[in-house]
């Protein structure tokens, strides 16, 4: 096509504040992508907005015993544990393998006090080249008895507020479903300095195992992700957007590009793809070039054209 005829390519880029930009709005989501070296057999890391990292505490941590996973109806339970390589082997061995295949970089964070998200948070800081930190708040703290951040404003935003004393890399808080009062949450966390919140984590579940009468999990308790917990995570998206002047970052069983529009209109203006990436590993790739093509089909030159465009009651 040529002169009015062609359609404007919409423009998916996405700034997320303190110098996190993104290519496009599509990340993936900590938890299902490994380091990033898993998946890069399968697509090329540098055309995702943004590779998001498994948590990554202050030392190694072995994490929880297997079974691991359990596949659900309409999603799956995990209890990894936390398992991961602890902050020196990433940086010194997984961080280079990203930032060589082009990926933006955000690193989930956690710890069981303050002062050990703040030594993590510290040592990461020493890397320029890190686009940015999730903050993990559904940690139990250790010194108020195993209670999380994410379940108390007061406790959430004190640990902001001394990651913001800390760094100037871009701090997105990840927001437990769990909280009971996501608004106040994702208000208590933007006043302690949080650049983004991003939300949902997963809902606590289990199952059992009939025929032994155990818990199907090593852990007991897991994360419920995928499909099933879509509707929670929208609605609380939807709540988090109208409570707050920062960006907010969608997550929960998002499968397609639909899903991802949904979250858009709902008031995100990035989204995470975690467990569909199981069951496709392309699953980032198409929603990326389904969010493209929704907006061109709907005469929306960017993203801030669909963001929080939900319509509630009569449109006249």
């Amino acid at each position: 096509m040529t002169g009015k005829n062609r359609k404007a390519v919409p423009d998916l880029t996405v700034d997320l504040g303190r110098g996190l930009v993104l290519k496009n709005p599509v990340m993936t989501a900590s938890g299902t992508f490994g380091y990033g070296e898993e998946a890069s057999a399968y697509l090329d890391l540098s055309e995702l907005g943004a590779v998001v990292v498994k948590g990554i505490s202050e030392e190694p941590r072995r994490g929880n015993p297997p079974p691991r996973v359990v596949e659900t109806p309409a999603g799956m339970l995990n209890s990894i544990g936390l398992q991961n390589v602890g902050v020196k082997a990433f940086l010194a061995e997984k961080l280079p393998f990203l930032l060589d295949r082009g990926a933006t970089v955000v690193v989930n964070v956690l710890g069981s006090t303050v002062e050990e998200y703040l030594r993590v948070t510290e040592r990461l800081s020493t890397a320029p080249v890190i686009g940015g930190i999730e903050v993990n708040i559904s940690c139990p703290n250790v010194k108020e008895g195993g209670v999380q951040f994410g379940m108390c404003p007061d406790m959430a935003a004190g640990l902001v507020a001394s990651l913001r004393s800390a760094t100037d890399l871009h701090l997105m808080v990840k927001l437990s479903p769990n909280s009971g009062d996501i608004p106040g949450m994702a208000r208590a966390v933007e006043e302690a300095g949080a650049d983004s919140v991003s939300l949902i984590n997963t809902i606590t579940g289990m199952d059992i195992d009939i025929r032994t009468r155990r818990p199907a999990l090593g852990g007991v308790f897991g994360g419920l992700s995928g499909p099933a917990i879509r509707p929670v995570a929208l609605r609380m998206v939807y709540e988090a957007f109208g409570a707050v002047r920062i960006p907010v970052v969608g997550i929960g069983g998002i499968a397609d590009p639909e899903h991802a529009v949904k979250f858009i209109i709902a008031g995100s203006l990035a989204v995470q793809v975690g467990t569909a990436f199981f069951l496709d590993p392309l699953t980032p790739l198409r929603v990326i070039k389904g969010i493209e093509e929704y907006l061109s089909r709907e005469g929306m030159l960017s993203l801030a054209d669909a963001r929080g465009s939900l319509v509630v009651g009569d449109p006249g």
